[in-house]
């Protein structure tokens, strides 16, 4: 009877784990695959249409990767999502997310394209999730569910984009800034940058 109990007690158990295990697998999927409200994109701004001094700065794939870096750390301080971004011939967002005490990888390739405003839309072109074979749409979603972003960074899982409203950055001098050419393969970023009159109080 001991040998008989033993083995119905190391069955139960067994069992009880297995449950347990699927019943977080379920909770994860549902979570992962729960649809998300989409809201409209920003209005776009134009800085011409602000009365300032403009000037024209250059950059480079390096010091874009630092200033970049450095402002996902800030945001990100204290929090157990990580994540950088590595500019090469395209854009490189690569991370990853805790779910159930486990760390998931993400790996987003991204196309950058100036908008006739001076905004950068990020286009997927290949994505990843762990192991999990998913649409791009689903794994927008699940990004923009789990990762804070400013107001002015927009994630659009329905049109499968990342919409970057530079012109609509809060800088505390109160500047005003548009891309103007954003080459990653021949290592060309410029961007203009617009002194309002009124920062200088004419």
């Amino acid at each position: 009877m001991d040998e008989i109990r033993k083995k119905l007690t190391w069955k139960a158990l067994f069992l009880s784990i297995a449950g347990m295990n699927v019943l977080f697998l379920l909770l994860f999927l549902l979570l992962l695959l729960w649809p998300v409200s989409h809201s409209e994109l920003s209005e776009k701004e134009f800085i011409e249409e602000i009365p300032g001094a403009e000037f024209t700065v250059h950059s480079s794939k390096q010091n874009l990767n630092d200033l970049v870096n450095g402002y996902v750390d800030k945001l990100l301080k204290d929090k157990n999502n990580k994540y950088t971004v590595a500019f090469d011939e395209d854009v490189h967002l690569v991370g990853s997310i805790e779910a159930f005490q486990t760390d998931i990888p993400i790996s987003i390739t991204l196309e950058p394209t100036v908008q006739e405003n001076g905004d950068l839309v990020l286009e997927p072109t290949v994505m990843s999730l762990g192991l999990l074979n998913l649409p791009k749409k689903k794994i927008l979603e699940y990004v923009r569910r789990n990762l804070e972003t400013p107001e002015w960074i927009e994630i659009d899982p329905k049109n499968q984009l990342i919409y970057i409203a530079v012109t609509q950055m809060e800088v505390k001098s109160n500047f005003k800034v548009k891309v103007q050419q954003f080459d990653l393969k021949n290592d060309k970023i410029s961007f203009r940058i617009k002194v309002p009159n009124k920062t200088l109080g004419l």
